[in-house]
């Protein structure tokens, strides 16, 4: 597996589980605050993850051209 496959891989893992977060922080945000909060502090962790990877194949982009 090449960098630039394994980097799409695991931008596209981590997006899924951000909108898995993101989806349910908002399902609590009526019942359980603190949860909601924890679940959107999880989800903004992985956004970090997600531009650095963004970040990276852009970087890789610019290179190969």
């Amino acid at each position: 597996m090449s960098r630039s496959d394994f980097i799409m891989s695991r931008k596209n893992a981590l997006n899924k589980r951000y909108k898995e977060l993101v989806e349910q922080a908002y399902n609590f945000r009526q019942t359980d605050s603190a949860l909601s909060d924890i679940s959107e502090f999880k989800a903004i962790k992985l956004l970090d993850k997600i531009n650095r990877l963004n970040y990276l194949s852009r970087d890789m982009v610019q290179t190969a051209s």
